[in-house]
């Protein structure tokens, strides 16, 4: 078969499973999760030993300028404790309550004639993604908890890893009562490419990479696209700033991963801290080796630092014109004082990606007036930008961060994966019919009494 004969056979499938596993229990969308973990465990040292090939030749890639060293720490993992954390995801998902068969209203319309709206998955989601190859295992286990089947297409710098992982998870599923097809996973552009051709079949599309991959793919499909293309995040120093704070929340904002979308890129200075906060924020950050790209009242602050930092030639330097627009995936911060606490909303609102922007204030009105202010779907106060992921906000995992203003917002856990449908049930003796209502001689009323619906899975 050539590539779009493939990618509909595959989407064919998935829309299928997805239909097929509605009528299946919940409870074994949560033993098909811990079936995959434990075949995860089984897999390891091969998943892993895939995942060094895939290093390994990423790593070349780095050296002949054909791939960033941001893509490369993306995709290794062994590092830190992304392996275990990956694990222990799939069961943090597993634990959390079912998002569908919630019911978020409920009305009697007439006596024996109620309507509830009622959370159900999406359906078919095809999540495209580079680099992270633990985001097989998120999304297959966010989708699978939240009863969406999923097409899965990781870059092509992790292919031997992904196919592995979708080995697995495929193997599990087969000790399950869902259908193998509920995850696939594919492996060329050509594959997505006629996939996202196919919207009588695919419902939502997740893209999770670079800002040329997101937009590309919102260009190029007629399917509802979920996600963020940049993650060009701020941290806001206001006058009223705690010196302490401000530099352990600014340093954690850039350097915990430089590489993550929710890192800090550009850092906000109000102009009356540049000569008593800044000069310890910005020795802490070239201490950790960050370079600055600053405007020139804080690159004049710099300059006047005694002694000066050793690195200080090297590090800080006068900000190009496109600083404050740049998602470095670096250890790179662009620095600009501004008048006010007004200006520095406006500058955010200007220039981020709407995805995460922090404030640093005692003053509890400034505080608020950045929260209210900022149109982010992520707005935090005395607390680093590093914060805003689907784990640390307790959601299991996440399927990716949404800068959207439509359906989900922010890190996209379960609660992102459903949505909803009305179901109306008569009780009347010969059911109900519209006819006999209206404003008329004889005609019934709508009574809408709300009530409160039964707290159980509406289904079950």
């Amino acid at each position: 078969m050539n590539s779009e004969e493939t990618a509909v056979s595959i989407a064919k499938a998935a829309k299928a499973a997805f239909e097929a596993s509605q009528l299946i229990p919940t409870a074994e969308r949560v033993q098909a999760l811990h079936e995959i973990r434990k075949e995860l465990e089984a897999a390891k040292e091969a998943i892993l030993a895939a995942n060094r090939l895939d290093v390994e030749a990423a790593q070349a890639e780095v050296d002949a300028g054909r791939m960033s060293a941001a893509l490369l720490k993306r995709l290794d993992l062994t590092k830190g404790d992304k392996w275990d954390s990956m694990l222990q995801g799939v069961t943090d998902v597993a634990a959390l309550p079912d998002p569908t068969g919630n019911v978020s209203y409920a009305s009697e319309l007439d006596d024996g004639l109620k309507l509830y709206r009622v959370s159900c998955p999406i359906g078919a989601l095809l999540v495209i993604f580079e680099a992270r190859p633990e985001v097989v295992v998120n999304i297959a286990s966010l989708a699978i908890k939240s009863g969406n089947a999923a097409i899965l297409k990781g870059g092509k710098e992790s292919n031997e890893t992904t196919q592995l992982l979708s080995k697995a998870i495929q193997t599990a599923l087969s000790k399950t009562q869902l259908p193998p097809t509920y995850i696939q996973a594919i492996q060329t552009r050509a594959e997505v490419s006629a996939l996202l051709a196919l919207d009588q079949y695919i419902d939502l599309v997740i893209p999770r990479g670079s800002n040329s991959l997101v937009r590309n793919i919102q260009h190029n499909t007629r399917i509802p696209v979920m996600g963020h293309a940049d993650g060009l995040c701020a941290v806001y120093i206001d006058a009223s700033a705690d010196l302490k704070k401000a530099v352990r929340v600014v340093v954690d904002s850039k350097v915990d991963y430089p590489a993550a979308c929710n890192a800090a890129e550009t850092l906000l200075l109000h102009e009356s801290t540049v000569g008593t906060i800044w000069p310890a924020v910005a020795r802490a950050l070239l201490a950790a080796d960050v370079t600055l790209l600053c405007d020139a009242p804080s690159l004049a602050a710099l300059h006047a630092l005694a002694p000066a930092p050793a690195n200080l030639a090297s590090h800080a330097r006068p900000a190009p014109a496109d600083a404050y627009a740049t998602e470095h995936l670096s250890l790179t911060l662009s620095v600009r004082v501004v008048r006010s606490l007004a200006a520095a909303i406006a500058h955010v609102n200007a220039h981020s990606s709407h995805h995460t922007d922090s404030v640093v204030a005692e003053d509890a009105a400034a505080a608020s007036a950045f929260v209210r202010g900022v149109d982010s779907a992520g707005t935090f106060v005395n607390a680093s930008t590093r914060f805003a992921d689907g784990f640390r906000y307790g959601f299991g995992t996440e399927v990716g961060i949404s800068t959207g203003r439509i359906h989900a917002r922010g890190p996209v856990g379960l609660e992102g994966l459903v949505t909803y449908k009305y179901v109306l049930r008569s009780e009347g003796a010969e059911g109900h019919v519209v006819g006999e209502f209206g404003m008329g001689e004889g005609k019934k009323r709508y009574k809408h009494r709300r009530f409160e619906a039964a707290t159980a899975p509406f289904y079950e």
